[in-house]
């Protein structure tokens, strides 16, 4: 009886992961740089979606400048997104990604 109820317990959260990991690719996060002259969206699965930058930020004489705001959104963005991913799971799992081997994560 008890290995049933582990087996039915592990399917509802398989299942629940499942929806989780769907839902992430329709979640949006925001990343910021250069006070927010450079924004990157990512989705939850840290998937960057879109890039925006202000005109006022583009120098034509510091393109160095404006590959590191970038970057910096970009990076923050996904970072965002593989935060919200972390917590959407972790609520599923009560904590147990680690045990788990990452699953779904």
């Amino acid at each position: 009886m008890k290995m049933n109820n582990i087996m039915k317990q592990a399917q509802k959260m398989q299942a629940q992961m499942e929806r989780v990991q769907a839902s992430l690719a329709d979640d949006r996060v925001e990343g910021n740089s250069g006070g927010g002259m450079v924004t990157a969206t990512a989705n939850g699965h840290g998937e960057i979606l879109s890039l925006k930058i202000t005109p006022e930020v583009v120098d034509p004489e510091d393109i160095e400048m404006l590959e590191d705001l970038v970057l910096a959104a970009v990076n923050d963005a996904a970072r965002k997104g593989q935060e919200l991913a972390k917590k959407k799971m972790g609520q599923i799992t009560g904590g147990l990604g680690g045990a788990l081997g990452g699953l779904g994560l």
